[in-house]
């Protein structure tokens, strides 16, 4: 007897619901959750080598954010272009992803020394976008940032 069309369609949706689960627990950028060069998915332009993601804080000379509006030992989260600045001590500017490694979220405070995920309580380090407690593996890409006058500018 040939399986008939409701038990394919239902294979087929087992099937499509098993990946669903394995994707869902891959890391971000590492083959679920978000592109594979770990850059926000869908958000235009095109990073460097290709693709059709946007890296997060534009071109060089661009302003992220004012010197002023950073504290000092803390940061500030930039909904767009998905940045973290961060002032890990005085006169000291760091910059990372605000997209978490874990799974693709949008990171959403920086408090006491770290930058934080609400969806899974990951939190990196604001000196180096290292992982300082998990579900995250891999730290925050860092981006090149510099100082001119009282901006932190995209490098």
């Amino acid at each position: 007897m040939k399986p008939g069309p409701a038990r394919r369609a239902a294979l087929a949706t087992l099937a499509a619901g098993a990946a669903a689960l394995s994707a869902g627990c891959a890391e971000y950028g590492n083959g679920g959750g978000g592109s594979a060069s770990g850059s926000p998915a869908g958000t235009g332009g095109t990073p460097e080598g290709g693709g059709t993601d946007r890296r997060p804080g534009g071109g060089p000379g661009e302003e992220l954010v004012r010197t002023g509006d950073v504290p000092v030992g803390g940061g500030t989260v930039l909904g767009e272009p998905r940045v973290v600045v961060t002032q890990p001590e005085p006169g000291v500017f760091r910059a990372f992803s605000a997209v978490c490694t874990h799974q693709g979220c949008a990171v959403g405070s920086v408090a006491d020394g770290t930058i934080r995920c609400p969806c899974h309580g990951s939190r990196f380090r604001i000196t180096d976008g290292s992982v300082a407690h998990g579900p995250a593996r891999r730290p925050l890409p860092p981006l090149r940032v510099e100082v001119a006058g009282n901006s932190v500018l995209r490098a």
